[in-house]
């Protein structure tokens, strides 16, 4: 029998947490801290130093030797510039280990070689990253030894956000204040501050190292750009929460002991539909903190996968034919005093703080309904949205049964009498216990669903960083807040005007509510009816965050300056076309290297064949046809490919917008044309010729 893991006494062992705070640094300046983290405000230099001595002991206690300003820029993955902590030897020759305040709370990586948008010039290289004091501290062990790493926001010299945490920081702070104003209405003065809370899953696929090593196209694209499916895929279902394979199940324990020890609670584990593909889950977070986690779950699930000799292949779609991957965004508001302001009770009809804050939400997603589908866009969910497999492109709201019979009644008679109820779920088996069944069912192909007591955002990209759709979710929230509150605080009754803008909301925004298969061609034509946005890909999402509504958001809460939105417009315009570009030089460069050269081997041997079974007077009608067939699908391959080249080329000298819809409308498409008959050469060509491994490798030998 294995040994017997506690989890108890490893859980949080790598995390400088508030109870390691509490044991190490001097009540007064403990309280100090806590205060700064609760409430906000700045930490003396005096109390800094104090904590950031606190923090070195700890951290070289557990072997660490540099620390880290931890952020997240506008690449999409991490940072991290590493400073030991040693300084100057004293006259005796003894190395000094020291780390002060100021080091803590401000670092300053160069700025100039990040994406900018051109809010930085190659020439001004100055940036800072600034502590972010509610995320904790964390200890990492990689190569280069422990590490102590410090979650840091990170600006440029003159204040711009140049990364994705600045702007969910401003966010937060925004729909506290004005979730604030909410909850007074209703008479609760107890609280001081509305956090919202997010809960990631996040979906991955693993597959063999040496098989991944063997494919250029996964090292250098994160997904297969060829490849002819396996005679076996998911249609038979038995994969999705089927029996763990003993090399997955190693994977997931080592990865749940690693994150464990970061102070990450991942709870749920399991297969999911796609061969290969599986998921985590972790309990809720304060979002700031939730997207930290989620970046250093990311970044622990590849190590530990190489550790293990597997790879963990995280981009949306690194399979044709079967499931993608996404990562479920689930959000909520709750006050410090213990109060969720989605939670519905048993009876939501009688609840008014519940369906203001209901309404609100769905006037906030109807209004932006283009901000938020802009915030789950990447190029590789563009492969994955609007397919039978994630959420439709098209943004609406799925309320259930009870709430949107609520809604209903609201709409047309002003207020809601009575709440349907969930009754019992009796199996007619004797030894099976009946059941409280919930109010409602669930709707796994609504991009934006009500699920209990939180939304539940279903359109994120798997290899996303969360802070962008959480920024955007916070903003649009705080402004039908902000917007309700105006109005009702003015009201001399506050109930009859609260009635009153509660059914005028869910009026004016009931077309956002679609509860029904969101697959479906009919819900395409009756979204459009309702005049509700489809945006198809990344790029026609991107010109959302410039519009006059957008602008007028985000600078109204103080989230993005009319500049940072442009700086962000611009690189992603940028990050569509070099993604693209980069396939299509895989793309290329396989065919050209590998699988062009490899058919002309073959069809020469085969050629030979021919020319020996002719000689000896056999049937040569079979091998003939054979040699036909691949012969004409392998100058379909030559055409495509010097297409590709020539289509590759010239979007390579455009730039910005025109590029971006340049490489989807042609290049994609001459990708497309290039893949179709290599693939089906793949089914035709002799599998020990094949240079590279199969769908079947990949996605079933682990």
């Amino acid at each position: 029998m294995s040994e017997v893991l506690n989890v108890e006494e490893i859980f949080g062992q790598n995390v400088f947490t508030l109870g390691k705070m509490r044991e190490r640094l001097p009540k007064k300046v403990f309280y100090e801290v806590k205060n700064v983290m609760d409430h906000g405000g700045e930490l003396s230099l005096a109390t800094a130093d104090i904590v950031a001595k606190a923090m070195k002991d700890w951290a070289v206690e557990h072997g660490a030797t540099h620390y880290t300003h931890w952020f997240q820029p506008l690449t999409g993955v991490t940072a991290e510039k590493h400073d030991a902590f040693v300084t100057n030897p004293d006259e005796n020759g003894k190395m000094l280990m020291e780390f002060s305040g100021k080091e803590l709370i401000k670092g300053e990586p160069d700025a100039s070689s990040f994406p900018s948008g051109g809010l930085r010039a190659t020439f001004e290289a100055r940036g800072y990253t600034i502590w972010d004091i509610t995320s904790p501290v964390f200890l990492k062990e990689d190569a280069t030894g422990v590490l102590l790493c410090i979650p840091t926001a990170f600006c440029s010299y003159t204040g711009e956000a140049l990364d994705k945490k600045t702007p969910l920081l401003r966010s937060m702070e925004a729909l506290s204040e004005q979730a604030l104003r909410i909850v007074r209405l209703f008479g609760n003065t107890e609280a001081t501050k509305v956090t919202a809370s997010v809960g990631a899953e996040q979906e991955y696929f693993l597959v063999d190292r040496d098989n991944f090593l063997a494919r250029k196209d996964l090292i250098y694209a994160g997904r297969t750009l060829f490849g002819a499916p396996a005679p076996k895929g998911q249609e038979l279902d038995d994969h999705y929460f089927g029996t763990i394979r003993r090399r997955v199940g190693a994977f997931m324990h080592e990865l749940n002991i690693e994150l464990w020890k970061l102070g990450i609670t991942a709870k749920t584990q399991h297969n999911e539909v796609a061969p290969a593909q599986h998921e985590l889950a972790p309990i809720y977070n304060t979002a700031n903190v939730a997207v930290d986690h989620n970046q250093v779950v990311m970044e622990t699930m590849k190590v530990v996968a190489e550790r293990q000799n597997l790879a963990c292949l995280l981009h949306e779609k690194p399979f044709a034919g079967v499931n993608g991957s996404g990562k479920h965004d689930n959000w909520s508001i709750t006050t410090d005093n213990g109060v969720n302001l989605l939670e519905p009770t048993k009876t939501p009809h009688n609840n008014k703080q519940f369906l203001l804050v209901l309404a609100c939400i769905m006037k906030a997603v109807d209004i932006h309904a283009d901000l938020l589908r802009q915030s789950a866009s990447d190029v590789g969910n563009d492969h994955r949205l609007g397919a039978n497999e994630a959420p439709p492109a098209i943004i609406s709201m799925f309320l259930g049964e009870q709430l949107e019979d609520i809604v209903e009644h609201i709409i047309n008679d002003g207020l809601a009498t009575a709440s349907l109820e969930g009754g019992k779920l009796r199996t007619g088996v004797n030894t099976l216990s009946d059941i409280g069944k919930d109010a409602t069912d669930r709707n796994r192909t609504s991009p934006f669903a009500f699920t209990g007591n939180k939304f539940e955002f279903r359109m994120v990209g798997s290899k996303d960083s969360i802070a962008s759709p959480n920024t955007t979710l916070n903003a649009i929230v705080a402004e039908a807040f902000c917007e309700a509150c105006d109005e009702l605080e003015k009201a001399e009754d506050f109930d009859s005007a609260c009635d009153a803008l509660i059914q005028r909301y869910m009026t004016e925004h009931q077309r956002i509510i679609f509860n029904g298969n969101g697959y479906s061609d009919e819900w395409v034509a009756e979204a459009e009816r309702r005049g509700l946005p489809n945006i198809k890909s990344m790029v026609e999402a991107v010109e959302t965050l410039t519009t006059d509504k957008a602008v007028a958001l985000f600078e109204k809460f103080h989230i993005f300056t009319r500049k940072e939105l442009e700086s962000r417009e611009e690189i992603l315009y940028e990050q569509y076309s070099k993604v693209v570009n980069i396939e299509s030089l895989v793309m290329i460069d396989m065919a050209t290297k590998q699988y062009i050269p490899a058919v002309i081997r073959y069809t020469r041997a085969l050629a030979d064949t021919v020319l020996k079974v002719r000689e000896a007077g056999a049937d040569v009608s079979v091998q003939s046809a054979m040699l036909d067939e691949i012969s004409a699908l392998l100058k379909e391959a030559k055409a495509a490919l010097e297409t590709l080249k020539k289509s590759q080329a010239e979007g390579h000298a455009m730039a910005g917008k025109e590029q971006a819809f340049f490489y989807k409308d042609v290049v994609m498409k001459d990708m497309d044309a290039l893949r179709a008959p290599i693939d089906k050469l793949e089914m035709l060509v002799d599998k020990e010729c094949w240079p590279v491994p199969s769908y079947g490798d990949l996605t079933f030998e682990v």
